[in-house]
């Protein structure tokens, strides 16, 4: 039987060094390529994955992860095991994903404190589970005919049903079977390790941490005692167990991989003590996940050679997949020579991993490059600037709070003469592929400035005119000039450094290329109100100023890890305040702050979630703080889980806010009380899906709302931001949307 390897990751990014996964998938949907060809190409991509990571130094058997997903790791697994019924079909999973003609897609929320998106399975109460084993044989046998002895990874027992809708424990027991039926399976198949995450096990949840520990007992001793079985791996990513740290020592695993990352040592720096005395004197293998699977700082070796001594561990590994950070700096041309080397991306993150397992004896190199990289950084006036830290320390300590407050703004407000019950979208208009083409073609050279803000303005005035012919009552630009809602300030704001290839996933074949905080924030000029101007200049109604907030521009970049998240995010609310104040000048009298990232950053542990809503609500206000009474603030939140930020959320202070509510059926408005003020915006149509909502079922998500939320409080739109759909889809939804509006407000 092989041992554990010594050096490894949890899992490697699914959608290729080109996106190759996600142009498949588009074809796909499209109809561009069958079933079959889709089949061909992702296996393609898979191999030669395998064989990359084999060529950068995971030679040893089962070293590389299966961790497969066409849309993503919680439906793949879902369907596996049988929790979510649809077995193979490839079109029922997609449609499970993406909803159709005829059905409603899964509801999806955020993975943990990630910005990578996950579908909810939603369950019963003595439901069938049938397991589907082909779907992770199938990837087992292809490996190995290219000569790879890959480890499957599924999503844990105890972390499925704890992320299910509703929680429903007591099928904990028939799932428990259908697990170890695909052990059973894999076992039969000559697999000798399968990797299984637990990370609810790092998480307050619904259910209590000790209810948790219990479960994970319960299914565990059940699974692990069973003879027709593989080795079997338990990770625990995304943070440090507590009461389940001690449920795994007693059940004892082959391995157990826990994350030892600098996110969760500086919120629990007694963690590798804790794991050293639960493990000690059992058999399990201890695998060390030291490199930072989330972010793209170098890691310090030395630092992490200590830790690894603390634990006693022999394997290696990153702290989470790397699914969340990029392939390689080598597909990087334009990140300064000065910064490059402080960056350590999926492959090079390998290599740190390979140099821990060798030591400085055997890897002077790499430790040489680690040793440069942090003296360099602590050194570089890129780092530090004396003026943003003297302006931010000059701010009120505390929370800050605009004037007048919102019953007086409300009523300053009525002078935009909106109608009952209000219809906007939350900013973004389909990004067409001449608007594409254009950005393409501006940065090759091939359009000239003048050309390429023609092609632009040309674009928003369609957009407005196409606003105005739906009737729709606050209008926005379209957002044509932005490639991605941080992408484009993270450019235009110092402190920052833009990726050109570093594509990472967020659900299905969307991804994004988070920026890199790696200073001081500041704002040498106006980013906004140029199209601002333009688009408000083309029309009498309101046209929304569109920011991006503090908040949301810190989660969705990869973060510093030399200063707290709080002083990022006051410096970037300082620059966007700014911003506010020229949207002011130029005429706008409705500005959207948007931050949807709300809930991302919410500390995975109830205790440390108070100190971070305190410092994220200060930012946003500090935004707002100057804004004339008159001017309407609005905020968008999405997948937010209402409930557990509610009065966070109301304590943004914002005028309007807008947030996700058409998959979950406005269930979150339940959470709606007299602390929370402003004006509210539920969204009555999932973008994220192509399916066209007719007008019948938004007019019953309108008078849903309504059981919660009073008519004057009311706003009508999307869930989101249109820029992933096609005008196919939107002209006809939003016509929908503004006759379900009509037909309500006929009725009350």
């Amino acid at each position: 039987m092989t041992t554990f390897p010594k050096a490894t990751i949890e899992g490697y990014p699914r959608i290729g060094a080109n996106r190759e996964l996600k142009r498949a998938l588009e074809s796909y949907w499209a109809g561009r390529i069958d079933a079959e060809t889709f089949r061909t190409t992702t296996r393609a991509l898979r191999i030669d994955t395998y064989n990359h990571l084999r060529d950068l130094g995971l030679t040893e058997d089962y070293a590389i992860p299966a961790d497969v997903a066409y849309y993503d790791q919680v439906l793949e697994t879902g369907l596996t095991v049988g929790l979510i019924a649809g077995g193979t079909d490839l079109d029922e999973e997609f449609a499970l994903a993406r909803g159709n003609d005829t059905r409603v897609p899964l509801e999806m929320t955020k993975w943990f404190d990630t910005n990578y998106h996950y579908l909810v399975p939603e369950v019963e109460a003595g439901q069938a589970i049938t397991p589907a084993p082909e779907r992770v044989l199938r990837l087992v046998a292809e490996a190995r005919e290219a000569g790879h002895n890959v480890r499957p990874a599924l999503v844990g027992p105890v972390t499925l049903l704890a992320l299910s809708k509703p929680v429903e424990w007591s099928l904990l027991d028939s799932l428990v079977d259908a697990y170890a039926t695909v052990f059973a399976a894999l076992k039969e198949a000559g697999v000798e390790w399968v990797q299984v995450a637990e990370p609810a096990l790092v998480a307050d949840l619904s259910t209590p941490d000790a209810d948790l520990a219990k479960y994970t007992e319960q299914a565990w001793s059940r699974l692990l005692g069973a003879a027709n079985r593989p080795k079997v791996y338990v990770t625990t990513p995304y943070g440090s167990a507590r009461k389940g740290l001690d449920a795994l020592a007693a059940v004892a695993p082959d391995a157990v991989h826990v994350d030892l990352s600098p996110w969760t040592l500086d919120a629990d720096a007694d963690y590798p003590a804790r794991v050293a005395a639960a493990f000690e004197g059992k058999e399990t293998t201890l695998v060390a996940g030291l490199i930072d699977g989330r972010n793209v700082w170098a890691a310090n070796l030395r630092d992490k050679v200590e830790v690894l001594n603390k634990i006693g561990a022999t394997s290696v590994s990153t702290s989470t997949s790397l699914q969340h950070v990029p392939h390689t700096l080598n597909a990087e041309k334009n990140i300064p020579v000065e910064v490059a080397p402080w960056l350590s991306f999926a492959d090079e993150k390998i290599e740190e991993i390979k140099a821990l397992v060798a030591g400085e004896s055997e890897a002077p190199e790499a430790f040489g490059r680690s040793d440069r990289a942090a003296r360099t950084r602590a050194e570089s006036t890129r780092i530090h600037n004396a003026a943003v830290v003297e302006r931010v320390d000059a701010l009120p300590a505390g929370q800050v709070q605009r004037q007048p407050e919102f019953a007086e703004r409300q009523e300053a407000q009525k002078a935009l003469g909106l109608p009952l019950l209000p219809t906007t979208t939350i900013g973004s208009f389909p990004q067409t592929n001449e608007i594409r083409k254009a950005r393409a073609d501006h940065r090759a050279g091939e359009l000239t400035d003048e050309q390429y803000s023609e092609a632009l303005k040309q674009e928003v005035k369609n957009v407005i005119e196409l606003q105005e012919r739906l009737g729709l009552d606050v209008l926005v630009h379209g957002e044509p000039e932005r490639n991605d809602m941080v992408q484009y300030f993270a450019e235009l704001l110092d402190g920052f450094v833009v990726t050109e290839n570093g594509w990472v996933q967020s659900y299905g074949s969307r991804c994004t290329r988070p920026p890199i905080v790696v200073g001081d924030v500041s704002r040498p000029e106006a980013m906004t109100t140029e199209w601002s101007a333009y688009a408000q200049s083309l029309s009498d109604k309101p046209v929304k100023g569109m920011l991006t907030g503090p908040v949301t521009i810190l989660a969705w970049s990869f973060k510093r890890d030399d200063v707290p998240l709080s002083v990022s995010a006051d410096q970037i609310g300082v620059a966007l305040a700014d911003e506010v104040a020229d949207l002011e000048k130029a005429g706008i009298k409705v500005i959207q702050i948007d931050e949807p990232a709300l809930r991302e950053l919410l500390p995975l542990r109830a205790e440390d979630r108070p100190s971070y809503l305190d410092w994220a609500v200060r930012a946003f206000r500090l935004v707002s703080l100057q804004a004339e009474p008159t001017t309407q603030i609005h905020t968008h939140l999405c997948y937010s889980e209402f409930g557990q930020i509610i009065d966070a959320v109301a304590g943004l202070d914002a005028d309007v806010t807008s947030i996700e509510a058409a998959r979950s059926k406005m269930e979150l408005l339940e959470d709606i009380d007299e602390t929370f003020h402003s004006e509210i915006g539920p969204g009555v149509w999932d973008i994220h899906s192509p399916r066209v909502p007719s007008k019948e079922e938004m007019v019953e998500l309108i008078k849903a709302a309504l059981v919660n939320v009073p008519a004057d409080r009311l706003w009508v739109n999307p869930d989101c931001g249109l820029k992933t759909r096609g005008y196919a889809e939107v002209e006809p939804s939003l016509v929908n949307m503004v006759a379900a509006r009509d037909e309500v407000v006929a009725g009350l």
